[in-house]
């Protein structure tokens, strides 16, 4: 049930899942450099920023915790939601972004978040139908050379997370994602999804909140399981220039689509973690276009919605 102390259960769950990736990528790469920035937004609320760069592993991972405040929605949010218009609201949450620094290493990304409008985001007691909650979140993978298995594998993980709260959850979820990560003007996705969902108050909030720290539980060890696949693979400039090329489509989707995106920076949020997600390093050349049969070429297969668990194996 949702209530001030419920509040408090998903703060200390979203904190514990940032310290728990945190540790992860330090064992992972303790050579990274690393910097946490604690911040406190002026309208209410703040959050913690911690990124490490030019590891072993990693040039440049995220791991951003906001618990932020506002008197008044800001437009991306009741874009679809016209009744809450002027509501103060609460948006809590863990976001996640990884920049391997190997090609043959996807990018990936995670986020996990609680959306509250009404009077008890600032704290104020009220009948508990002037509220109004949602949770939303998933992960998605970015691979530059893609590995069919590791495909398969995220794809799986995700479906294992959710099957405890019904068969239905992952193909709708993975179908989310698929029209979400879209790039409309490069009719192609981001990479190969996972999960995506949003507005998600469907099972009451207990089930609703249990959902969502199955998806931000699972992310982590399904993603360092594929790191410690592809982290030694060997690579030269040619992978490496392919790598910063199609890192250029993911700056295209934060800065073009992305909805967290553009909320955060429509209600005045901290500029350096909300751009966090972007590539360390991206380049963009004119008509570029692989080879033909070219190592490069084989992610366009990969590359438009498809049914990862139950295609024939090759």
């Amino acid at each position: 049930m949702l209530s001030l102390d419920a509040l408090v259960f998903v703060k200390s769950y979203l904190q514990g899942l940032q310290n728990r990736i945190s540790e992860g990528i330090e064992t992972l790469d303790p050579d990274a450099e690393h910097r946490k920035d604690e911040w406190d937004r002026k309208e209410g609320g703040g959050g913690e920023s911690r990124v490490w760069a030019d590891g072993k592993v990693f040039e440049k991972a995220g791991v951003n915790f906001s618990d932020v405040v506002g008197k008044e929605m800001p437009a991306s949010a009741t874009a679809h939601r016209p009744q809450l218009a002027g509501k103060p609201f609460r948006a809590m949450g863990v976001s996640v972004v990884m920049h391997p620094l190997n090609p043959y290493c996807p990018t990936s990304h995670m986020n996990v978040r609680l959306f509250l409008a009404g009077p008890l985001a600032v704290g104020e007691k009220a009948d508990p139908e002037e509220n109004v909650w949602w949770f939303g979140g998933g992960f998605d993978l970015t691979p530059y050379y893609p590995f069919k298995e590791d495909v398969r594998f995220w794809h799986a993980a995700a479906k294992t997370a959710l099957e405890p709260f019904g068969e239905e959850y992952y193909p709708k979820f993975k179908q989310w994602c698929d029209r979400y990560f879209y790039l409309t003007h490069r009719e192609e996705t981001r990479g190969v999804g996972g999960l995506f969902f949003d507005d998600f108050n469907e099972l009451g909030f207990d089930d609703s909140f249990a959902l969502q720290r199955a998806v931000g539980d699972a992310y982590w060890p399904t993603y360092e399981e594929i790191l410690k696949r592809r982290q030694d693979h060997k690579y030269k400039e040619r992978q490496r220039e392919f790598q910063l090329y199609r890192r250029g489509r993911y700056a295209e989707f934060n800065l073009v689509y992305d909805r967290g995106t553009l909320f955060g920076l429509q209600s005045r949020g901290r500029t350096e973690s909300i751009l966090m997600s972007m590539p360390p390093l991206a380049r963009w050349v004119y008509d570029w276009k692989p080879k033909k049969d070219s190592e490069e070429a084989e992610l366009d297969a990969y590359l438009q919605p498809q049914d990862w668990l139950h295609e024939d194996e090759e």
